[in-house]
């Protein structure tokens, strides 16, 4: 099994991104069979500079007999700006649904943070909707709006920001259980090759709502333009499986 290795861009992060990071690579390790996932040779570590400040971006990416890419991206913009994205896509002879989420930080403070098991067939299978509902509700102060292309996310999307670092542990520990869940189910989950279409067409709806988040392609245009933009987004953070 291939063992995940810390980064240094890590380090410098926010406090709750950093747990965030190392829990989400400890419960793959716990759960899953990894191998390495290869990504294009320039989009594995990346530099660049926007508004005259140092923008980095790390991303790690494994393998599995369920899940054709596990995908852990940290970046950084200089002091003000620190992100956290993560995405699994399921292989598509698995109806599995997309597990995502994201910080979003700065001057040491998160502003946004959200986590979802989006079903890419119509409704979250049996066995998610079940463990989601049986978990113990829990409040947080602050919850925010979904943007308008969030037509993909589930009705167990959370999505707040985070007022204490109370409120921090707790949301970690949210995201972390939702990781398990889809962990566990994943493992349990028979392949079904007959809906691979079905499947495959659900995953692309996915990719090109979340293709739409206009903050990303932005802060991507103007560190690098907007070719390079385009290949980012569906290259490393919502490429499509081959049909």
């Amino acid at each position: 099994m291939a063992t995940p290795v810390p980064t240094s861009l890590r380090e410098q992060q926010h406090p709750m991104i950093r747990g965030l990071a190392d829990r989400i690579e400890a419960t793959w390790q716990q759960y899953l069979d990894l191998s390495p996932y290869s990504l294009p040779d320039d989009l594995g570590y990346i530099e660049g500079r926007l508004e005259g400040e140092r923008l980095t971006i790390e991303n790690q990416c494994y393998q599995t007999p369920q899940f054709r890419k596990l995908h852990l991206e940290l970046a950084r913009v200089g002091a003000n700006l620190d992100i956290l994205h993560c995405v699994m896509f399921p292989r598509p002879e698995y109806d599995l649904p997309m597990f995502g989420c994201d910080l979003v930080g700065g001057r040491g403070q998160i502003s946004a943070a959200i986590i979802d098991l989006s079903p890419v067939t119509g409704a979250l299978p049996e066995g998610y909707s079940e463990a989601l509902e049986a978990l113990p509700s829990q409040s947080f102060a602050e919850e925010r709006d979904l943007p308008g292309w969030g037509t993909i996310f589930s009705p167990y999307c959370r999505f707040i920001r985070p007022t204490s670092p109370e409120e921090e542990e707790a949301f970690v520990g949210l995201i972390v259980t939702y990781l398990a869940l889809h962990c566990q189910q994943a493992i349990a989950t028979p392949a079904t090759p007959g809906q691979r279409e079905h499947i495959l067409a659900g995953q692309r709806h996915y990719c090109e709502q979340q293709q739409k988040n206009d903050k990303t392609r932005r802060v991507l245009e103007k560190a690098f333009g907007q070719a390079w933009a385009d290949r980012y987004m569906t290259t490393v953070l919502f490429d499509l499986a081959e049909a």
